[in-house]
C-alpha cells in the first residue's frame, strides 16, 4: 500500500500541470490503475487515487470522460460514505471537477446517487468537506433546470441557507453560488430559494464580505429581478438595491463594479417602479460616471451604459434625472430628457420645481441639432410653459422668482 500510495502521488505530480501531460499518464493505462487502487481496503490509497484523478479530470471534458469511462464515479460516490474526512473532501471535490465540464458528465455523477449523499453532509462541523459539497453541487445544478431541479428535490434547502453563517468564507462564498446556479434557470426555482429565506441571507452576506467573495451574491440578485416584475420587487423590498449601492462605492475591482451594474439593470428596467427605486440610491449618477470613466474597463463601460439606458427607459423620478442633465453625453441625454417630456405636461408640480432647480433653464442651454429626437423632446417641454418663462430663461444671469400663480 505504501508503494501504491507513492505511484499515486508520482502520477497525481505530473498529471497536474497541462492536459497533455494528464493525457500521457491516460495514454499509458494510469487512470485504469488509480480506477483500481480506489477498490483498495486502505483508506489513504484510496485517497492519494482520488486525488490523481482529480487532477486529471480537472482538465477538460475529455479527460473527465476517461475517468468516467474506467469506472470511477460510483467508487468515488463510495469514498463519500467512508469514515475518513480527508477521504471524503477529495472524492467530493473530484466529483465536483468531473461534473463542471457538461451536463452529460454531470448526469453521470447524479445517476450514480451523488445527490443525496452530498445533501446529507451539508451540516458536517467541517468546514474543507462543506466546501467541496457546495461546489459539486453547484457544478451539477448549473447545467440545466432538471439537473437544479434534482438537488432542490434532494431538500438541500433550506439547511444550505444556514451555512450563509458558517465561519468559513469558502463555505458561504460556496453556499452563495449554488444559489446563484438555481435562480438562473427559471422564475419558479428563483422563487423557491427567495420563499426559503435564501435572497435575504444572500443581501446580508454581502453586507458582511467583501471582494471576489461578493461576486456569486451580487450576480445571483441580478439573475432573481431578470425573471419578472414581482421577483425584481422582491429584491427591492429585501433592501438588494442600497446593499448593491454599498457595494459599488466599495469595491475597487472593474469586475466586481460591471457585475454590480449589470444586476443594477435587471432590477430597474421592470417598471416606473423599480427604476426609482434605483434613483433614489443614486445609482443612475454612479452609473453614468463609471460608464464615461476613461479608466473604466471596457465591459465595466458597456453594462453600465446598457443598465443606465435600459433604467433611463422607464424611470419617471424626475429629483433622480435631473443631475443628468449636466455634462452627459449626448446619447444618454436623449434618454433623459425624453423622460422629462413624457412627465412634465402631465404634472405641475414637477414643472414649477422644473423652473426652480434651474433645470428649464439647462435645457435651453443644450446644443441639440435641429429635426433631431433630442431637439423634439425639448420642443415638447418648452411647449408646457409660458413663452415668456422660456425666454426669460433662456437669458444669461437673469434670476428667476417662483411665481405661485405658475
Amino acid at each position: 500500500r505504501f508503494y501504491k500510495k507513492a505511484a499515486a502521488f508520482v502520477l497525481r505530480a505530473v498529471a497536474k500541470h497541462t492536459p497533455e501531460l494528464a493525457q500521457a499518464v491516460l495514454a499509458c493505462g494510469g487512470v485504469d490503475a488509480l480506477v483500481l487502487c480506489l477498490e483498495e481496503f486502505d483508506p489513504g490509497v484510496k485517497e492519494a487515487a482520488a486525488w490523481a484523478l482529480n487532477y486529471i479530470a480537472r482538465h477538460d471534458a475529455q479527460l473527465s470522460q476517461s475517468v468516467v469511462d474506467a469506472g470511477a464515479v460510483p467508487l468515488l460516490v463510495l469514498c463519500l460514505l467512508e469514515p475518513e474526512m480527508a477521504l471524503k473532501r477529495i472524492a467530493a471535490s473530484t466529483l465536483s471537477d468531473i461534473s463542471k465540464h457538461s451536463p452529460e458528465l454531470a448526469q453521470t455523477v447524479v445517476d450514480n446517487g451523488a445527490i443525496a449523499h452530498l445533501a446529507q453532509m451539508i451540516l458536517s462541523p467541517d468546514a474543507k468537506l462543506k466546501r467541496q459539497v457546495f461546489s459539486a453541487l453547484s457544478q451539477i445544478t448549473k447545467h440545466s433546470v432538471s439537473l437544479a431541479e434534482m438537488v432542490i428535490e434532494a431538500e438541500v434547502f433550506p439547511a444550505a441557507v444556514a451555512c450563509l453563517k458558517d465561519p468559513d468564507e469558502y463555505v458561504r462564498k460556496n453556499v452563495t453560488t449554488l444559489m446563484r446556479e438555481v435562480v438562473k434557470h427559471t422564475p419558479e426555482l428563483s422563487q423557491v430559494i427567495v420563499n426559503c429565506g435564501g435572497m435575504a441571507a444572500v443581501i446580508d452576506f454581502l453586507g458582511e464580505s467583501s471582494g471576489n467573495l461578493r461576486l456569486p451574491g451580487i450576480m445571483m440578485l441580478g439573475y432573481v429581478a431578470a425573471h419578472s416584475e414581482n421577483l425584481a420587487m422582491a429584491v427591492i423590498l429585501s433592501k438588494g438595491v442600497p446593499q448593491l449601492a454599498l457595494c459599488m462605492s466599495e469595491e475597487p475591482e472593474h469586475h466586481i463594479k460591471a457585475a454590480i451594474a449589470w444586476s443594477i439593470g435587471q432590477i430597474g428596467h421592470h417598471s416606473p417602479e423599480h427604476a426609482k427605486a434605483v434613483a433614489t440610491s443614486n445609482l443612475l449618477s454612479k452609473l453614468l460616471e463609471l460608464y464615461m470613466e476613461a479608466s473604466s474597463s471596457e465591459d465595466l463601460q458597456a453594462k453600465s451604459k446598457k443598465a443606465l439606458k435600459s433604467i433611463l427607459q422607464k424611470c419617471t423620478y424626475l429629483p433622480g434625472l435631473e443631475p443628468l442633465l449636466y455634462d452627459v453625453p449626448s446619447n444618454i441625454l436623449k434618454h433623459v430628457v425624453c423622460q422629462f417630456s413624457k412627465v412634465l405636461p402631465h404634472d405641475s408640480k414637477a414643472r414649477r420645481l422644473f423652473v426652480t432647480s434651474g433645470g428649464l433653464k439647462k435645457l435651453q442651454e443644450i446644443e441639440a441639432e435641429p429635426g433631431s429626437p433630442l431637439q423634439d423632446h425639448i420642443n415638447n417641454i418648452n411647449s408646457c410653459f409660458p413663452e415668456e418663462i422660456v425666454r426669460c430663461v433662456s437669458l444669461p444671469h437673469t434670476r428667476m422668482q417662483q411665481n405661485k400663480s405658475f
